[in-house]
């Protein structure tokens, strides 16, 4: 097994459990006989940076999430494939999540946003306490309701939420409007 297949194994492990392996089981995780091999793949891994010793213990490091990237893609014409696919890693949680303290998730429910690019069951990456200008993306209570919608200033005073597909209508709050964070990204899982 090449080292990483062993770090393969042990993200396999943590995706399955939420956990580090115990070093009991850490054996049987990265396919070795011996104990010998085990902390000698710790060692590469942590020297790798991919895991850290924190308190007598190994655990994984943000290293240990992001995964490769493949590169630019063309969505038109092909293009030649590039020499160094691969060799930049990218963690989710870093290109997304900016703020983590005051980042939430939200799920897209309906279509009044496909112009946006928000389809129906995507997840939405939300700041909250982020200061709002006119057509920003919002995640607003709305009289009591929870939606997503573009935010711009109504032509007489307050503010007015606008879809993104021009099946609904603009939403005027009638007693109560507040902005729970503004939509910084979106993502979707294709399911096969």
């Amino acid at each position: 097994m090449t080292p990483d297949k062993h770090l393969d194994s042990l993200r396999t492990h943590w995706k399955a459990n939420k956990s580090f392996p115990s070093m009991a089981k850490l054996a049987d995780v990265l396919g070795l006989a011996s104990s010998g091999g085990v902390f000698k793949v710790l060692g590469r891994l942590v020297d790798q940076g991919y895991l850290e010793r924190v308190d007598g213990r190994i655990a994984p490091t943000n290293k240990f999430f992001a995964l490769p990237m493949l590169g630019d893609v063309r969505a038109g014409l092909p293009q030649e494939a590039g020499q160094d696919a691969g060799q930049e890693l990218v963690s989710v949680e870093d290109f997304l999540v900016r703020h983590p303290e005051r980042t939430v998730f939200c799920r897209a429910r309906g279509d009044s946003m496909t112009g946006a690019g928000i389809f129906d069951n995507d997840m939405l990456v939300v700041e909250r306490n982020t200061p709002t200008k006119p057509g920003d993306i919002v995640a607003a209570v709305v009289d009591n309701e929870l939606t997503v919608k573009y935010l711009y200033p109504a032509y007489d005073a307050g503010w007015v939420l606008r879809p993104a597909n021009p099946a609904y209508q603009d939403i005027k709050a009638k007693a109560s409007l507040e902005v729970l964070g503004v939509v910084v990204g979106v993502f979707r899982r294709f399911d096969r």
